[in-house]
């Protein structure tokens, strides 16, 4: 039922109460509420479908619609390369960058060979290795985000999966280099913040970020997989609710039906915040970038002790 449908019934309501001289105000009160929260679940939905949309561009779709001369770098130096997480030497306006991202598949067979985007340890050392180069050529870093989370296989526990994010965690919160993180359609819990941590982090309009995905959320806590959209509300993963916790330093908009209707529009308004950023964050002093990022990192969330 439209909103404009609720509306007519509900004036409906109100004037055959009125004429039969009730008093409905409290029961109204009640159903606008059951409406208001309807809605908030509709809308917090439809931006999970967006952001998880199979025609929303990629990583690869932004590094060819943003940087010029881009050269894929490959290996972990360790284990081996993992295609679920991409990175190299870009330009961008002439300035070079290094440019990391996880990468998830457009069909069937793109997604068997990236693991649907889902990085493996190799992946996130292969992304430490390209940050430290980075840091050591002062190229700044420029990470796209878009998977639902590290793979969770054996493998990659036996490899040191965790041991590899908490890894980048601390190593990235100290590069002496600038780094602006953009979440680009799903930031799925360690997976996403393995690569996550910068000076400036962005989310496009209708991305989702996220401790869990909301199917787990409602396996685990609401003990019913089909409460997914109830446990994305509650989990509070969109842009703007992620601003509101001041986890993110901006959103950058995306057309009006999503990213996928025109990636060109989509990829200019992230060129044009990474342009801005990198004016600002080159002049500043390593160390001093370093110092205001972890006072960043520190300053979300409350805890007591």
């Amino acid at each position: 039922m439209s909103n404009k449908d609720q509306t007519n019934l509900l004036n409906n309501l109100k004037d055959i109460a009125q004429k039969a001289g009730l008093d409905i105000s409290e029961e109204l009160a009640k159903i606008n509420a059951k409406l208001e929260s309807s809605t908030a679940l509709s809308k917090t939905w439809e931006r999970v479908e967006l952001a998880r949309h199979s025609d929303r561009p990629r990583t690869l779709d932004y590094i060819n619609l943003i940087f010029d001369n881009f050269t894929e770098l490959h290996g972990d130096r360790f284990f081996g390369d993992d295609p679920a997480m991409i990175g190299g030497i870009g330009f961008i306006n002439g300035m070079p960058v290094t440019v990391i991202g996880t990468q998830k598949g457009r069909n069937l067979r793109e997604t068997i060979d990236r693991n649907g985007g889902m990085a493996n340890p190799e992946g996130y050392r292969k992304a430490m290795r390209l940050a430290k180069q980075a840091e050591k050529f002062k190229r700044p870093i420029i990470t796209f985000i878009d998977t639902q989370g590290a793979y969770p296989g054996l493998g990659a526990e036996e490899r040191g999966i965790g041991e590899a994010i908490a890894f980048n965690l601390r190593e990235f919160s100290r590069l002496k280099t600038p780094i602006i993180c953009i979440i680009i359609g799903e930031g799925g819990s360690g997976g996403a913040l393995g690569i996550g941590v910068g000076d400036k982090i962005y989310m496009l309009e209708n991305a989702i970020f996220s401790v869990i995905s909301p199917e787990g959320c409602a396996s685990i806590l609401l003990r019913d997989s089909s409460r997914a959209k109830d446990a994305a509300a509650m989990l509070k993963i969109t842009s703007q609710e992620v601003l509101d916790l001041k986890v993110i330093n901006g959103i950058i908009p995306e057309p009006e039906k999503g990213a996928h209707t025109d990636p060109k529009k989509t990829a200019d308004a992230i060129k044009e915040q990474i342009l801005k950023d990198l004016a600002d964050l080159t002049k500043r002093d390593p160390a001093v970038l370093v110092k205001y990022r972890s006072k960043k990192i520190r300053s979300i969330g409350k805890y007591s002790e």
